[in-house]
């Protein structure tokens, strides 16, 4: 493991524990090339060593878990992935389309917007400070939650509530994240490592295969895919091209940037 990680992504173990941390906090955990490639090299690292049986997500800093993309390297023209086609295929932060066997479960130090939640959605176990909050913001900058976002958010809420987040940008707290079955538990700043590695702890002590077995089916993951999210991601391509290359795409950005109401053209 001691070649893990790098200058935006530390990895450490603890017993059959491995803990990845996105350590960007003066971007507030943006994601950029280097968190694409350290979060996806360690995933994959996890999935590879027997001795891993869970793997744990989290943020550095107490601001944010991830703000999402970098905008400061999008403006310089600069991918937020690996040119390694097999390591881009990995999706948004090397995790959101990086399906592995070992258990995940994200430990939401901060905001989860956007990007951030979509990480959270990706995971399958997640614990949060008392004061995180959940969002989709982007149709508030003329975007949409392209990372899995948008249609993973009403598998794991009632479908309405998911909805109302989606097509408002709105967030929630974390207490009403915990209500709604979208986060596993709520701990103070201080106790959340704790928490998601007694979480950790009570998975790791099954017998590993079962628990991948388990996790498999239960996730619909075949040779390394989620095949029903197979036509979700399709569509999700060809709706990118719509909005992304939008007037109204480049209205949003510019009018947060400029501290004013966004005048909307749908084209």
């Amino acid at each position: 493991m001691a070649d893990l990680g790098n200058e935006a992504v530390t990895v450490e173990t603890r017993g059959n524990v491995m803990l990845i941390t996105i350590n960007r906090p003066e971007a507030r955990n943006a994601v950029n090339r280097f968190v694409h490639e350290g979060v996806g090299d360690a995933l994959e690292a996890a999935d590879k060593d027997p001795e891993i049986r869970v793997v744990i997500v989290t943020g550095a800093g107490d601001k944010s878990f991830c703000a999402g993309a970098d905008l400061v390297a999008l403006s310089r023209g600069e991918s937020l992935a690996p040119d390694d086609k097999t390591k881009a295929a990995w999706g948004f932060a090397g995790i959101v389309s990086h399906a592995i066997s070992k258990p995940v479960i994200a430990a939401v130090n901060g905001m989860a917007l956007g990007g951030g939640l979509e990480i959270t959605l990706a995971c399958d176990l997640a614990v949060a400070v008392d004061e995180a909050k959940f969002g989709l913001p982007e149709p508030k900058r003329g975007l949409f939650a392209a990372a899995g976002g948008v249609f993973r958010l009403p598998e794991q809420l009632p479908k309405k509530i998911a909805m109302e987040m989606i097509l408002t940008g709105d967030p929630i707290d974390a207490n009403r994240a915990l209500e709604l079955g979208l986060i596993n538990a709520v701990a103070p700043r201080e106790q959340l490592l704790d928490t998601a590695f007694a979480l950790a702890e009570r998975i790791a002590v099954n017998a590993p295969l079962s628990v991948q077995a388990s996790k498999r089916m239960a996730q619909g993951i075949s040779n390394g895919r989620v095949e029903r999210e197979e036509a979700a991601w399709a569509q999700n391509r060809e709706e990118t091209k719509i909005v992304f290359t939008s007037e109204d795409s480049r209205e949003g950005p510019k009018a947060f940037a400029e501290k004013r109401a966004p005048v909307w053209k749908a084209r």
